[in-house]
């Protein structure tokens, strides 16, 4: 599983911001933090093994055109971190502010996701109910670029965004149980893409 990281950041709606100014953590070795890139691994792991599907990460750090985080950027005025998924193709959020750096937000989504699986593990509850309130709402009459509805980065080859939209229609097709609002979500999103590329 690949995370792709958007700029700017989506900050989910009726999440709401951390008051005051953001602390100083203490995670990592010896309380110095993680590096990016090893915090953004670490989130990752957590999500693969809960077997979260289709993850966005997204931050104020500028991406590369494949999509991806540059490892030297600058630490943005906001630190906060929205990492978007899917849970049995139903599409779930986190977010963190509460520290001062994007890594150690980050490390925190990496820390709470690890919480719930040891709740799934210790039988306390199902995946449904450790995520209920935990849903991805668009905001009204927001637009979803077309990339964070496929799951891809903006720069992606036109193949891959094609092996993107089968994928989810296959998941989402009402013809196999899915649901038709997000088949035609799906399929909004890859007209946009083929106008975006200029193609017909």
């Amino acid at each position: 599983m690949t995370g792709i990281e958007t700029f700017p950041l989506a900050w989910p709606v009726g999440w709401p911001r951390s008051s005051g100014a953001p602390a100083q953590a203490h995670f990592g070795r010896k309380g110095q933090g993680e590096t990016l890139y090893a915090a953004r691994a670490r989130l990752q792991d957590e999500l693969r093994m809960l077997g979260a599907a289709a993850v966005v990460i997204s931050t104020n750090l500028p991406t590369r055109n494949d999509g991806l985080l540059y490892s030297n950027a600058r630490e943005p005025a906001d630190h906060g971190v929205a990492v978007y998924f899917l849970i049995k193709a139903e599409p779930r959020v986190l977010a963190c502010d509460r520290w001062n750096r994007v890594s150690d937000n980050m490390v925190a989504l990496a820390k709470h996701v690890e919480a719930i699986r040891g709740q799934l593990r210790w039988g306390v509850g199902s995946i449904e109910q450790a995520f209920g309130g935990y849903k991805a709402l668009p905001a009204v009459g927001a637009r979803v670029d077309w990339h964070v509805v496929l799951g891809v980065p903006p720069a992606a080859s036109w193949e891959e965004i094609q092996r993107r939209r089968r994928e989810l229609l296959e998941q989402h097709h009402p013809d196999r149980g899915g649901d038709p609002a997000r088949a035609a979500a799906v399929n909004e999103a890859f007209s946009e893409a083929r106008a975006a590329r200029g193609l017909r």
